[in-house]
């Protein structure tokens, strides 16, 4: 299942066959509302005072809509990068503490799960006095391993309890039959972020790969090795993790849906990849009698065998037990946070502190009942009002997403016929999923905090594992209401807006409609828009994988796109220093969600002339009803990065740095309508370098 998410650092969902309601053009304000209420930000929703009006729009349009902000605040030293989205980010965990901390009931009910699920992550003195006992049976298992099977097994018990392993099993849509699910094998198992971290030649990740090799020794040493042997022993895990990374994919590489379906039988996965005893495998990860399985990337498997072959089992059990050691770490004592922290927090991301352990809980807590908590969120967080307002919103982008179709000088009457009946199949979400997750099955045992992680991550395998050989289920969703982020699933085709981005800036009842339409707008066209992006757009209307273009249309189509992926490639937020080389934006990377910024402010503009009905927008402040459309969009991607965090996010992120997102507003006509830059201006385009593509 291929979803398209709005934001990076969530730091990574499905349409079913509804047809979305009628829009209409009347449905908004074109101005705030004062019986409403007062808009968050300023009079009318843009805060102005943030800005920076010494700077020219043309020049650089983030900085003028910006740039006060940008000089007045700083990273919090808890966080490796700060922006409009972690800000509510905090206050849903604010809102979410609140929920917790009064979270009680009987035995099995979900207030006691919630409750004790919590408490039992804050009472450090408990975790403290029991040290690593209650991981041990787990690296007691592992010590016992005598060959390259019971390697193998192991993988397998790290797949059911969600760790990183080098055989990542999930269950997933299948691509060519979206109704139903199919098993799939993938790459994994690297304890830095990427493939490319590990490559030598690469000076920007020296640091970080020195920090790794630190990680994995201090880790050993943590759990009694003696210093010299931990070192020894370090060096030889992060070798093999080396070679691992070299047969990975590349994140271009896994881009491509056509590349990372191959559908094979287990007798053709034996084939392939021999040094597996997959039988065995098989049946410990629940897919014994499965007659095939999607392998994403079959060289990588392929590659993953031959080490499992070639390297001494001594050191696969080191490795084995430094993945659980990680991901066990925020439940062991003081010092295993620590280390992960100075490894994970700080040089891999750059953050100067460690969250306050109650942060922590309640991201644990989300994670492990998200749905849970959610249903007591939204009761208290999330208003009909807004939902119906967002409602009237959707249906006006998914009308200016068809005249956008409609009006395509380059596409061939056959291809838009199909692209229409893909859009007609869109099946929006709004807050909050119909039905909620029954965690009945979930044992939360107070005082048992690796336990209940343990347990927590198999109840998720579990529940993903009883998909297989059932139809999908197109009310589920992915992500709690809590979040803030939005995604689109190409095999489900549908759009997913939780309440948690329901919030201003991006959305506010009580703001001027140009303001909405430019924020949370463009985030609805963006999401419609990822079902006709590089990815989306090989997904028919079914949710298939499906070829449903011309030959023509689809050659202008990456022809339009070539042009978007050099325009972006010459971004280099870090410029060349101290003999370490650039890093610009990776456009190939990046394409989908640059085509989904581009295309979403674009359909979201259509859809604010749509609900003004024809008449004019006033002038507030002084800015017409474009200019404040354009300003909310740059304001809406307010953020900064530390260094370390955005060489990180250029190699690993799919998205654009937050600045270059809101600078897609020079590839629209209405932006130079409404502001008026020189052809001087570094911002400026002609008119036949604009990148025009849906």
């Amino acid at each position: 299942m291929r979803r398209r998410r709005l934001l990076a650092v969530t730091l990574a969902m499905a349409g079913c066959g509804s047809t979305p309601p009628p829009a209409t053009t009347t449905a908004a304000r074109s101005a705030p509302d004062p019986a409403g209420g007062k808009a968050a930000y300023g009079a009318w929703g843009v805060d102005l005072a943030g800005m920076d009006p010494s700077v020219a729009p043309g020049a650089d349009f983030y900085r003028y809509t910006n740039g006060r902000w940008l000089a007045s605040t700083t990273i919090p030293p808890d966080k490796p990068l700060y922006a409009i989205f972690i800000k509510l980010a905090d206050l849903s965990n604010d809102r979410t503490r609140e929920i917790i901390d009064s979270a009680s009931g009987p035995p099995g009910s979900e207030g006691q799960r919630i409750g004790d699920y919590y408490r039992t992550f804050m009472d450090e003195a408990a975790i403290e006095a029991k040290g690593i006992a209650p991981i041990q049976p787990w690296l007691d298992d592992i010590a016992r391993i005598k060959d390259a099977g019971g390697v193998v097994q192991q993988f397998a018990v790290s797949a059911r309890r969600l760790v990183r392993n080098p055989l990542r099993t999930i269950v997933s849509e299948d691509d060519r039959a979206p109704d139903s699910h199919i098993a799939t094998l993938g790459q994994g198992g690297l304890g830095l972020s990427d493939r490319d971290m590990y490559d030598a030649s690469k000076d920007q990740f020296a640091k970080v790969r020195d920090g790794y090799k630190r990680y994995i020794a201090q880790m050993f040493a943590l759990i009694g090795i003696a210093p010299r042997d931990a070192e020894r022993r370090a060096a030889a895990v992060y070798a093999l993790e080396e070679q691992l990374a070299q047969t990975h994919w590349s994140r271009v590489q896994n881009r491509d849906p056509q590349r990372t379906y191959n559908k094979m039988t287990i007798a053709e996965l034996a084939r392939l990849a021999p040094g597996v005893d997959w039988k065995p495998w098989l049946k410990a990860v629940g897919l014994e009698g499965q007659a095939v399985i999607n392998v994403n990337q079959p060289s990588a498997i392929a590659g993953t065998s031959q080490l499992i072959k070639s390297q001494p089992v001594s050191v696969w059990k080191d490795y084995l037990t430094l993945r659980v050691l990680t991901s066990e770490a925020a439940y062991l004592p003081r010092k295993f946070v620590e280390t992960h922290f100075e490894m994970y927090g700080k040089t891999l991301s750059g953050a100067q502190q460690l969250e306050d352990r109650w942060k922590r809980g309640v991201n644990e807590v989300t994670d492990a009942l998200g749905e849970a908590v959610g249903k007591l969120y939204v009761a208290r967080h999330f208003s009909p009002r807004t939902r119906a307002h967002a409602e009237a919103l959707v249906a006006n982008l998914l009308t200016s997403m068809g005249q956008r179709l409609d009006s395509l000088a380059w596409m061939s009457p056959e291809t838009r016929a199909k692209a229409r009946a893909k859009l007609a199949t869109y099946n929006p979400k709004i807050g909050y999923p119909k039905k909620w997750r029954d965690y009945a099955a979930l044992a939360i045992t107070r005082g048992d905090a690796v336990g209940n992680a343990v347990r927590t991550a198999e109840f998720q395998y579990d529940h993903e594992l009883a998909k297989l050989g059932k139809p999908v289920d197109r009310d589920e969703w992915s992500t709690p209401p809590m979040t803030v982020d939005a995604y689109y699933s190409a095999t489900r085709n549908e759009i997913v807006f939780p309440a948690g981005i329901l919030q201003p800036p991006f959305f506010d009842p009580n703001a001027d409609d140009a303001v909405n339409y430019g924020s949370i707008g463009a985030v609805i066209g963006h999401e419609i828009s990822h079902g006709f992006d590089d990815e989306g757009a090989q997904y028919d209307a079914s949710g298939a994988l499906k070829n449903w273009w011309t030959k023509d249309d689809a050659d202008k189509f990456k022809t339009a796109t070539a042009r978007l992926v050099a325009q972006y490639s010459a971004y280099c937020p870090l410029p060349a220093e101290g003999g370490k080389p650039a890093q610009c934006v990776k456009g190939e990377l990046t394409l989908g969600e640059n085509i989904a910024d581009l295309a979403g402010l674009t359909i979201a503009y259509g859809a604010y002339k749509l609900s003004l009905g024809g008449k004019p927008a006033p002038v507030l402040d002084g800015f017409t009803g474009d200019q404040r459309f354009f300003l909310a969009w740059a304001q809406a991607w307010r953020g900064m990065y530390r260094d370390q965090m955005l060489a990180n996010l250029l190699v690993t992120d799919p998205h654009s740095p937050v600045s270059f997102r809101a600078s897609t507003v020079r590839n629209l006509d209405a932006w130079y309508d409404a502001f008026k830059p020189r052809d001087t201006d570094a911002l400026y385009l002609a008119p036949e370098q604009r990148v025009k593509i849906w």
